[in-house]
């Protein structure tokens, strides 16, 4: 996405450039029009942010979703391998315990860079913001 968005507006603003000669009926109507346009094209460029940023939040769940099952399935048969190694060592309910604690370990790992990929997602439209600052200062000047 561009991040040198310009409304057409601002393209149909010099084709305007008479509008002394025009009626306050057709200026009124002209800048009806061009409102309905800009507000348009506000949302169209809004959804398009959204969207993006959506599509971020759903990688990083999706990579979320699948750390767990796989850290899931992992947990389940190297605890089993690694108690009966240990188990050959130690009883097999102190080898069961530091199965645990590192399988703790690594779900606290995998939660946290989770956590900080989530954290990076900004949900807020910030060129639609900014689009709308400027309307706001265009709208201003055709007041004036």
């Amino acid at each position: 996405m561009s991040s040198t968005y310009e409304p057409d507006y601002v393209h149909d603003q010099a084709e305007q450039s008479d509008s002394g000669d025009r009626s306050l009926g057709s200026l009124v109507s002209s800048l009806t029009s061009d409102m309905s346009k800009l507000m348009r094209q506000e949302l169209t460029l809004a959804k398009a942010e959204l969207r993006e940023e959506a599509k971020e939040a759903g990688k990083a769940a999706g990579m979320l979703g699948g750390a767990a099952f796989a850290g899931w399935m992992t947990a389940i048969f190297v605890s089993v391998t690694l108690m009966w190694l240990l188990d050959k060592v130690m009883d097999l309910t102190l080898a069961a315990l530091i199965v645990t604690l590192v399988w703790g370990i690594a779900a606290a790992v995998l939660g946290l860079g989770g956590k900080k990929k989530l954290q990076s997602i900004n949900p807020k439209p910030e060129q639609t913001i900014d689009s709308l600052k400027e309307d706001a200062q265009w709208l201003k000047a055709q007041k004036n």
